[in-house]
């Protein structure tokens, strides 16, 4: 064994895949591309970070929703892109050519280019001013069934990526599985 640094060691559990937050404030729809988030159960409560040094930040603390849009490796350089700027700056849908469309159930739209969405209402966010910590709860997801590409990428934390491949199918091993998986 060699010694890793302390610093570099989020990056063997990096969470995936990368996603897209958009939230609507004030008329003003944006993006940001978010790798920092973590399934916390099945119906869907999802956990992210999203800190005040976010342009969405204070859309989302206001608003209390948002859309969490799961691009395909088509879009991988985009979704980068879109990263390395800030909203407070760009309109990132007229910028990056990017198709917004109405949600049904919040007020930030989904993103026409991608394969999924969950739209998103925040339910805690009591350890948000400590950790950056958001809880959201989805209230509905989309799915393009039409979309030929559906491989999903997940950041390294070091900026390369690793890109979806091969599904193993393991489930006569699993003990329990959930209804409906």
């Amino acid at each position: 064994m060699k010694e890793l640094p302390l610093a570099k060691a989020f990056q063997l559990i990096e969470p995936g895949p990368v996603v897209l937050v958009t939230t609507a404030h004030k008329e003003k729809a944006n993006i940001m591309t978010l790798s920092w988030h973590m399934v916390m159960d099945f119906t869907p409560q999802i956990g992210c970070i999203i800190g005040p040094w976010d342009f969405s930040h204070t859309a989302l603390r206001a608003t209390k929703e948002c859309v969490l849009a799961i691009p395909t490796v088509d879009l991988a350089g985009k979704v980068v892109d879109i990263g390395s700027c800030s909203g407070r700056d760009v309109d990132k849908f007229k910028k990056f050519k990017l198709t917004p469309l109405p949600a049904e159930l919040v007020q930030a739209p989904l993103i026409a280019e991608c394969l999924a969405h969950i739209e998103c209402r925040v339910v805690d966010d009591r350890v948000g001013k400590k950790y950056n910590l958001i809880v959201l709860a989805g209230v509905k997801a989309w799915i393009d069934p039409d979309r030929k590409e559906r491989r999903t990428f997940h950041a390294n934390g070091d900026g390369t990526f690793v890109v979806d491949g091969r599904t193993l199918n393991l489930r006569k091993r699993m003990l329990k599985l959930p209804p409906g998986v």
